[in-house]
């Protein structure tokens, strides 16, 4: 097999080996001269598609053609443009086209049962939610007191010290949003206690957020750094805390707990051009098996939604919720807009294009499919946590540490992360599972990689059968199972910004 053909209406292919100029590849039932060399994962003209002419994958518009395309010619950044990728399209462009009902779009599918297992050994908390770990999380509420955080995490490994670079100069909605993720993980079912340190003339309400989360059931204790007496007795108060709070912890056992009560949040990062048709396809396996059981999967990245949004819309329960799917991409594309720059100088990455991505329309077609083929129940803003039960969207920007941090805010005890180029990033508090889109960067990334699903196109494994792999891991990992960035000790926290800042 050397080049896939997505949908019968496409007119490109992908290219599944490094193609030489000259060679002949069998797409369908028709053979494609090869005119020029296309690397692996990019894209070959089907046909002769001209200058103006939409180019169509996965059944739906990628772009737009800026140049006659030979057939066999390489299709990319040099010869055609997203219809979307303009963040200046209101003064430039036009119109950014209308969201209607979706045309048929069905990436390689696999029909799916409930699972065999019902339950995952977990933790049951106070509040009566459910976490995979038993973390302590030792945390600053304002980046003042990083040090003390940061020098607890070095004499005492065995706790998750998380320090960030919020918490002051900070007002509205903006406070109000740091607080709330800095509250919901301290507050996170995979937290078995929490440590919170302060400053003590911070904009963030360290003693509010303690007697809160307090007051709730959590096991809470907060120090300010004012009120001990400085840095150096706010460590060595919090360090015999810490050590009792971890004895604490060490009471605490697994009990079964039904897999209707899992959240897991679906990422991508450093996407390829297989990531749309080998990993993503295998997530949304998974992730309709999770579904099947009663659970809940976020899938988030709004700008990865652009140029697709129509077709998550169209999946919607009710109206309501499909036009905030739609109201979400516009709200992201307006940002840019309102910068007068161009969308696509993020989106695709530099990492995205050299991996065969042209468009953010290909880009996101091939994203979305990591939500499976279940309804959108509920479109959420950043860092809320779901009301329903199902397939829920959440609105974040594609940056990977703000989506992740998001998404584990609101409620996901575990995140699947796919990757084409290789990510090792990873979560303070929740176990991140890194699924390649290609054989070779598992290969060559494998101690970041926890599976390989470029099986698919190297070893003709079916995609259904990669995709109860991954649920299969999923599970695992909800057991205890440690994840490679767990190992390796990945942590990576950031919080969206919204301003202003003061």
């Amino acid at each position: 097999m050397h080049a896939l053909l997505m949908h019968p209406a496409d007119n490109v292919a992908v290219a599944a080996v490094d193609l030489a100029a000259g060679q002949t590849v069998q797409v369908a039932d028709e053979a494609i001269p090869v005119i020029q060399a296309i690397p692996f994962g990019h894209k070959l003209a089907r046909r002769a598609i001209g200058r103006g002419e939409i180019v169509i994958k996965y059944g739906q518009p990628i772009g737009r053609a800026v140049a006659d395309i030979a057939a066999g010619e390489h299709v990319h950044v040099h010869n055609i443009e997203s219809l979307r990728g303009r963040g200046d399209w209101g003064a430039a462009a036009g119109e950014p086209p209308a969201v209607g009902p979706a045309a048929p779009f069905k990436l390689k599918t696999a029909h799916v049962d409930a699972p065999a297992v019902a339950h995952f050994m977990g933790y049951r908390r106070r509040d009566g939610r459910a976490g995979v770990r038993n973390h302590l999380l030792v945390m600053s509420t304002v980046h003042c007191a990083n040090s003390v955080v940061d020098r607890i995490g070095q004499t005492l490994p065995e706790v998750v010290a998380l320090s960030h670079a919020w918490g002051c100069s900070q007002l509205g909605d903006d406070l109000a949003q740091s607080r709330r993720v800095l509250e919901e993980f301290a507050g996170h079912p995979n937290v078995g206690a929490a440590l919170l340190i302060g400053l003590g003339c911070e904009t963030m309400p360290t003693v509010e957020m303690g007697e809160k989360l307090a007051g709730m059931g959590l096991a809470v204790v907060r120090l300010t750094i004012q009120e001990e007496g400085g840095t150096r007795a706010t460590y060595a108060r919090a360090l015999g805390i810490a050590r009792e709070l971890l004895q604490d912890l060490q009471r605490a056992r697994r009990e079964p707990i039904p897999l209707a009560e899992l959240i897991v949040g679906l990422e991508c990062g450093g996407s390829d051009g297989w990531s749309g048709i080998t990993a993503n396809p295998a997530v949304g396996v998974a992730s309709d098996l999770l579904v099947a059981a009663g659970g809940t999967v976020i899938l988030s990245e709004t700008t990865e939604f652009i140029g697709a949004e129509h077709v998550l819309a169209a999946r919607a329960v009710n109206q309501e919720v499909g036009e905030r799917i739609v109201a979400f991409t516009r709200g992201r594309e307006a940002e840019a807009g309102r910068m007068g720059v161009d969308m696509r100088g993020g989106q695709p990455t530099p990492g995205n294009i050299a991996g065969g991505l042209t468009t953010i329309e290909e880009k996101s077609l091939g994203a979305i499919a990591k939500g499976g083929s279940t309804v959108v129940q509920e479109a959420i803003p950043y860092a809320h946590r779901p009301t329903r039960r199902g397939l829920v969207v959440m609105d974040t920007p594609g940056n990977d540490p703000e989506s992740v941090t998001a998404m584990v805010a609101g409620g996901a005890q575990i995140v699947v992360f796919t990757t084409g180029r290789g990510s090792p990033a990873g979560c303070p508090i929740a176990p991140v599972i890194k699924v390649a889109t290609n054989s070779a960067m598992y290969r060559r990334l494998s101690d970041d990689m926890d599976l390989d699903a470029g099986t698919i196109v190297e070893a003709g494994e079916p995609l259904g059968r990669v995709g109860r792999r991954i649920f299969d891991e999923i599970v695992a990992v909800a057991n205890g199972k440690q994840t490679a960035a767990e190992v390796w000790g990945a942590k990576e926290f950031a919080i969206n910004v919204i301003g202003p800042r003061v």
